[in-house]
């Protein structure tokens, strides 16, 4: 084999050869066309190469690697050359002696070539450049940051030097290329404050930045991500660079900015639109090499529609047994994404899988546990297999977060049960949990809970003993924030059953304590939070309403949804309330009329249907049904927009599938009902108003107070009737008798009300508006007062329907 490779290396040569030029070597270098060139005139060269030679050859080795694609890098070759070598040598009698920029630039170079950090050459440049880190031009300084930072130095006191200076001159810097390089470097270990002034230079060299400049706004999305911050002015500007220079992005770069717009939650369908076409031109070409496949079926697949989906599903089955394991992992969760229910297919990249599972880390198996229960793919063989393995890594593993992770994955298991191996590892790492790794393990301990329906006594009293050292550990947490920011950091890992039945009051009360530090860069999660409570803090929820009013100009248009939520859905009106609504209208730079107006017309919808093509099943759902409640507020509160009503079909379709089952407080009520108003013709359950609102129960009374009867039907107790449909859902009460009156009886459990106050929340207040719009009188029945000592009998709750169907008087 040595003897071929000399072989070749010498007809080559042969080829090649001439004499050595008089021409100055660095002109001969730059003249070279590949490394073999390079590397024959450093081994030809008659001296020692000087400072600037070694530079020059660096660059030129450098330039060759750039111009090539990833298949086609050699460096593995250039690194084990034997010239490579002796252009080291000659490097380190130079080093004292190179310029600063030759100094930093060789050591990228040496570093992209894979020479490892512990190399004598590579830590005697970095000593050399500490030496000289003052006087660094910010280029230069950028590039040796990312030395550092390849080095994974992120945290090194060197990186907070650069940091310092970088501190020191930005008002001075006004290079966006370096600036972006060296805000990637440090965001690990820059304050609050500091992250800010770096955005807002940002925004000011932003302008003046070519749309072809991809890698600077591909940086700064990457400095977002590191410091965790969805800047918006920042992320549209990006959004503008790579919508304008698509044409000339590749898949790499098509696919990291999708990951990046992924992790930061932005989302923009003018990307994905134009993204989506130029993926899709990449299919024929990628088709021949799965690892270029797999990342455009992991990033087309879950955007694209029904029959690209179908292409790249059959591209995917025939190339499935060519898959690594890293793969075949990707293409699992792509597929995960987007909800596929292809059978042979998943069948076939699981069987795959299986090959590969001894090789995959703790927090790939959750990865593949939660992917293959959310494709509902059943095999006792794998899961068998992945239980042992997350057994087997839960034993091995005394770090808290991949505990976490394992038991995780667990408790996704079919049938899994919680074994003592898993609970002793949790209560051992107990007081080491952050926030999200304690709200993980209660999610999966939840879980256990809910699927173990022959959980024995001893076990059972041993989760709630876990659930409240839970408890504790997490009341424990929230005592040891200091400021609203660490605070935030615990409390956006909250979610589910344990911010709503365990730690919701201290929760608010520790919001409530850093209530002064709520302003307009954080308002938007704060009052995010504060909705998913349920909990009624009017403390916060004024502050966030001053905060709005004065600070308008920092908060971006795209948080006011967010901002707004709680008052909507807590049912609250702030001291400033016309202030405050004004505000907001205001940034989202539009009236209310011309707001809705838009959103209404054939163009919006249109382009909303196009969109909604592209998004997961369940939120395209929720989507198409906040916009039928938006559609019927508007019809029945705002009838001066004449606005159309066009949902009557959605309509139907969404409430024919579910008959849905009465809980035992509506049974008692139906019955009490029909024996009050004379029988079952008197009264319907589980009927419709107009514009589809759900009615618990309704009946008519005349102008003498007396029930009238419906149309034969008859209802089985605990269960619902259906839905009683009528021909002209906007003009029911029509056709009442003259002087009569519907009447809609509600029963309203502790989902219509705060957490911690009987406060009527906004959901079922205004649908009781609209009930009375369209003529109903209606009656609400709150939990509280049926559940209440007064009415603790059966003839006190009879009495009571009686008092609010017919008044006082009638008996």
């Amino acid at each position: 084999m040595f003897c071929l490779r000399g072989l070749s290396l010498l007809s080559r040569r042969a080829v090649q050869f001439r004499p050595f030029s008089c021409e100055p070597l660095i002109t001969q270098m730059q003249n070279c066309t590949d490394e073999e060139q390079v590397f024959d005139l450093i081994e030809r060269s008659p001296a020692m190469l000087s400072e600037p030679q070694v530079g020059c050859a660096f660059n030129m080795l450098w330039q060759f690697q750039k111009q090539k694609t990833n298949l086609e890098k050699n460096i593995e070759f250039v690194r084990n050359h034997p010239q490579f070598l002796t252009l080291c040598k000659a490097t380190a009698n130079h080093i004292q002696a190179m310029g600063d920029d030759t100094l930093v630039d060789v050591l990228y170079s040496i570093r992209q070539f894979g020479v490892e950090s512990h190399h004598p050459l590579v830590e005697a440049l970095v000593t050399e450049a500490w030496k000289r880190l003052e006087r660094f031009d910010t280029n230069v300084l950028s590039i040796f940051s990312t030395c550092l930072a390849d080095q994974h130095l992120y945290f090194s006191p060197l990186m907070g030097k650069i940091a310092d200076i970088v501190n020191r001159n930005l008002e001075t810097i006004q290079d966006l290329r370096a600036l972006s390089v060296l805000m990637v470097s440090i965001s690990s270990i820059i304050s609050h404050c500091f992250q800010e002034r770096l955005m807002n230079k940002t925004e000011l060299l932003f302008d003046g930045v070519d749309s072809s400049k991809v890698n600077n706004a591909r940086r700064i999305l990457l400095f977002l991500r590191n410091v965790k911050c969805s800047y918006y002015p920042l992320l549209e500007r990006c959004n503008k660079v790579f919508i304008g220079s698509m044409s000339s992005l590749d898949l790499e770069t098509v696919c990291r900015i999708f990951s990046l717009y992924q992790t930061l939650q932005f989302h923009s369908f003018e990307f994905t639109e134009v993204a989506r076409r130029r993926l899709v031109e990449m299919i024929p070409w990628s088709s021949g090499h799965p690892a270029s496949f797999v990342r455009l079926f992991t990033t087309l697949g879950p955007v694209a529609g029904p029959e690209i989906r179908k292409q790249l599903k059959s591209t995917m089955l025939l190339m499935s047994e060519e898959l690594t394991g890293q793969q075949v992992l990707t293409v699992l969760i792509a597929m995960e994404d987007m909800e596929s229910r292809n059978a042979h297919l998943i069948k076939k990249i699981a069987s795959v899988l299986y090959k590969h599972l001894d090789t995959y880390r703790s927090i790939e198996l959750l990865k593949i546990t939660q992917a293959l229960s959310c494709l509902h793919f059943q095999n006792k063989e794998l899961f068998m297999k992945l239980r042992e393995l997350i057994l087997s890594h839960l034993e091995a593993s005394v770090m808290p977060s991949e505990i976490c992770i394992l038991v995780s994955a667990l408790s996704m298991l079919p049938s899994s049960r919680l074994d003592q191996t898993a609970l002793s590892r949790i209560e051992a790492i107990l007081p080491q949990c952050d926030f999200k790794e304690l709200s993980d393990i209660v999610v999966s301990l939840l879980r256990w809970i809910q699927n173990d329906h022959t959980c024995l006594a001893g076990p059972a009293r041993q989760q709630l003993n876990l659930l409240r050292k839970l408890d504790h550990w997490g009341h424990h947490r929230l005592q040891q924030s200091t400021s609203l920011d660490l605070l935030w950091e615990e409390l956006k890992a909250l979610k589910g059953e344990w911010l709503q039945e365990s730690l919701v009051e201290e929760s608010v009360a520790a919001l409530e304590h850093f209530v002064d530090e709520i302003d307009g860069t954080n308002v938007a999660k704060i009052a995010s939070f504060l909705s998913k409570t349920n909990y009624l803090s009017t403390v916060i929820l004024d502050r966030i309403a001053s905060v709005v009013v004065q600070q308008i100009e920092k908060i971006h248009p795209f948080s006011i949804p967010a901002t707004i939520l709680p008052f909507s859905v807590l049912n609250y009106d702030p001291p400033q309330r016309d202030e405050f609504l004004g505000a907001c209208v205001q940034c989202l730079n539009s009236y209310k009329e011309d707001l809705l107006k838009k959103m209404f017309t054939i163009k919006f919808l249109a382009r909303l249907d196009s969109q909604l093509e592209t998004l997961p099943s369940s939120l395209s759902a929720r989507v198409q049904f906040r916009l039928m409640e938006l559609n019927r507020a508007v019809c029945l509160e705002c009838p001066e927009f004449q606005t159309p009503w066009f949902h009557d079909r959605f309509c139907q379709e969404h409430y024919n599938k579910d008959v849905g089952v009465m809980t035992g407080a509506q049974q008692q009520i139906y019955k009490m009902l029909a024996e009050i108003l004379g029988g079952h013709r008197c009264v319907k359950a589980s009927t419709l108003s107009p514009y589809y609102h759900t009615v618990d129960f309704e009946c008519i009374l005349d102008k003498r107070k007396k029930p009238l009867p419906y149309g034969s039907h008859s209802l089985t107790p605990g269960k619902s009737p259906g839905i009683y449909w009528e021909s002209n859902t906007s003009r029911v009460e029509s056709r009442l008798p003259p002087e009569s009156e519907r009447i809609a009886l509600e029963f309203l459990d502790v989902r219509a009300f705060c957490s911690n106050i009987p406060h009527l929340k906004g959901k079922s207040a205004m649908k009781k508006r609209h009930l009375e719009i369209l003529g109903y009188r209606v009656i609400q029945v709150p939990y509280v007062d049926w559940n209440s000592m007064a009415l603790s009998t059966q003839d006190a709750r009879m009495d009571y329907l009686r008092q609010h169907i017919f008044g006082a008087g009638k008996s």
